[in-house]
């Protein structure tokens, strides 16, 4: 089991910028996938950036060249760095982990609880 806790979110003014934090309680080298999905008022559920364990990384087309995900194995952190903020991007953001761990038969995805940003224009 990978406890997921998110931290970070908040009030922003347009243009400004937010960096969103995971902490994890899992065994980084089983975390093959890590990403930040985030839910708009009124909407579902959208990808933003997923990191894989060697590093590579994908974007929404939405976000690609303001955010930049990242993640510290050593410290169990995955970090979304959100620069030029719009009102788009308000929404609750959500932390996943997908994962094969010892002793695990199949892979795994977990989920933070979210944290919620909110841009003013």
């Amino acid at each position: 089991q990978v406890q997921l806790v998110e931290s970070g979110g908040g009030l922003a003014q347009a243009g400004a910028s937010l960096r969103l934090s995971c902490g994890h309680s899992g065994d980084p080298d089983c975390l093959l996938v890590m990403g930040w999905y985030r839910r708009p008022p009124g909407k579902e559920r959208e990808l933003v950036a997923l990191i894989s364990i060697g590093g590579d990384t994908t974007y929404a087309d939405s976000v690609e060249g303001r955010f930049i995900i990242s993640r510290n194995n050593a410290n169990k952190t995955m970090y979304l760095q959100m620069n030029s903020l719009e009102p788009e991007d308000t929404a609750v953001y959500y932390c996943m982990a997908a994962a094969f761990c010892s002793g695990d038969d199949v892979e795994n995805d977990y989920w933070g609880q979210g944290t919620q940003v909110a841009v003013l224009s």
